[in-house]
């Protein structure tokens, strides 16, 4: 027997051309695929905008979204449940589907609260909603 280690004429060589080939495909799909921007980290600050004058109304509901959640319509305090926001909204319009709902919410509101408001005016059946901001720039 022979134990002795066998030596092959040939020696194994790694062709760096093809692994650097490789290396920079690799690295180009990642670039493109990769998203350099981070939505969720972003500090947003609500509600900014410009815009015209508002028109006059007939018929305008306001409603308060403060930044702990709790709601007003005009100036009498509602519960936050969807069923009971609607039936407040129902008897502050007074029947009427074209009045228009204005949404007020502090800019540390939560989206669920505002959406809250949205899917009361839609049990309500009160289609016109409109959205509250403050004009000028960001503080």
């Amino acid at each position: 027997m022979n134990f002795r280690p066998v030596s092959s004429p040939d020696r194994p060589e790694i062709n760096l051309v093809a692994f650097i080939d490789v290396l920079l495909v690799i690295m180009i799909f990642l670039m493109a695929s990769t998203t350099f921007q981070r939505f969720g980290a972003l500090p947003v600050q609500l509600p900014d905008a410009a815009s015209d004058a508002a028109k006059p109304q007939q018929c305008r509901v306001a409603v308060a979204v403060g930044a702990d959640g709790r709601l007003l319509v005009g100036q009498h305090a509602v519960a936050s449940e969807a069923v009971t926001l609607a039936a407040a909204l129902s008897a502050a319009a007074q029947g009427d589907r074209t009045c228009q709902i204005e949404v007020q919410a502090d800019a540390l509101a939560t989206h669920q609260s505002v959406v809250r408001v949205m899917e009361a005016a839609r049990l309500a059946d009160l289609p016109a909603l409109v959205f509250s901001t403050r004009t000028g720039g960001a503080e």
